[in-house]
């Protein structure tokens, strides 16, 4: 496994934000090379028939969560995408927020829904998205130590600390190390299940981890050293759905058809709530006691945007580029589709 320091402004994260300014720069080249002599827009609003959706986990039913999942599950959603044209719609789970994004960039899919921190990181990095909505707000997170290891955040100084980079958790924890003054930290890239593993086998000191996947160890006897929302509410993530520029000059209307298909799917599942947290089980496999806890109907947004929604997207694109973690600035309101 390779160590990457604290102190030396996380190499792994350096090394996906220069990987997507490069996919950015090739995605570039071929778009002006592919591009209709008129550059403009489909003059009907057309959209393709195919839409390419993406979103974070691998699903059995290959649907993300949240009110966007509930919709296109119970057949709604389709409907309302046939007003533009589009029959056929495909989802794509990816492993982290980062993969999402490379794939947005390169045109393998036109939609996705990841954390706020991922989709920071690659707008920074000049990535061509724009954000049609703020899908959810209060994502929790959690800082578990070994067992017999680490009783305290202190402890963590010249241990080893697992962590996806460029997720929200990544946030949280260099936004918590730098709060509480912790350096010398040694951060491994690990995704979930290696994580988990890794913790349990004492090959790594401490994971930062979802809510739902703490939630699961907790029990085993792995410490709590922080959770976000109860330690520091400042730092937990939200979700966004952003939409490639290409695709949304291609079809100009798929921010507000999108949005209306969400509201009208929360506004059905919150007539149901047992419903939709069953289907969110068989959907992600967690048991119904932490799908209560982790996706509670209460996180998901119902206005595409709100003022707090907004400043606490803005304070974390302030944090990523003020710690150097995010390649440049840029400003949040541009970046919006409202």
């Amino acid at each position: 496994m390779t160590h990457t320091a604290y102190t030396k402004k996380y190499t792994h994260l350096i090394g996906f934000v220069l990987l997507l300014a490069a996919l950015v720069l090739l995605a570039s080249a071929c778009g002006r090379a592919e591009a209709d002599p008129s550059g403009g827009a489909d003059p009907g609003g057309k959209a393709p028939s195919v839409l390419r959706v993406g979103y974070i986990g691998a699903n059995k039913l290959n649907l993300p969560s949240g009110a966007e999942g509930w919709g296109f599950y119970k057949g709604g959603a389709k409907e309302e995408l046939k007003k533009l044209g589009i029959t056929d719609v495909q989802f794509v789970g990816f492993p982290n927020g980062p993969d999402l994004s490379e794939s947005l960039i390169s045109g393998r899919i036109d939609i996705g829904s990841l954390g706020d921190t991922p989709a920071i990181l690659a707008r920074s990095a000049g990535a061509p998205s724009k954000v049609i909505t703020l899908n959810s707000s209060g994502s929790n997170a959690f800082i578990l130590g070994k067992k017999n290891g680490p009783a305290t955040l202190a402890e963590l100084k010249g241990k080893k600390v697992s962590v996806k980079k460029g997720s929200y958790m990544h946030r949280y924890l260099a936004g918590l190390l730098k709060e509480q003054g912790i350096k010398d930290v040694q951060l491994i890239h690990l995704l979930d299940e290696d994580a988990d593993a890794a913790l349990v086998r004492g090959e790594v000191d401490a994971i930062a981890t979802t809510e739902v996947r703490g939630l699961k160890m907790i029990p085993q006897g792995f410490p709590v050293l922080d959770e976000a929302a109860k330690d520091h509410p400042a730092l937990v993530g939200a979700g966004v759905t952003v939409v490639s520029e290409s695709y949304l000059k291609k079809v100009p209307d798929i921010a507000k058809v999108w949005n209306d298909l969400r509201i009208k799917a929360l506004d059905d599942l919150k007539t149901q709530e047992d419903a939709y947290y069953a289907f969110v089980v068989e959907n992600t496999g967690t048991p119904l006691d932490l799908v209560k806890k982790t996706s509670a109907v209460s996180r998901i947004q119902r206005e595409s945007f709100t003022d707090s929604g907004i400043q606490a997207l803005k304070a974390t694109k302030d944090f990523l580029v003020q710690d150097k973690l995010a390649d440049t600035d840029f400003n949040v309101d541009d970046w919006l589709v409202k």
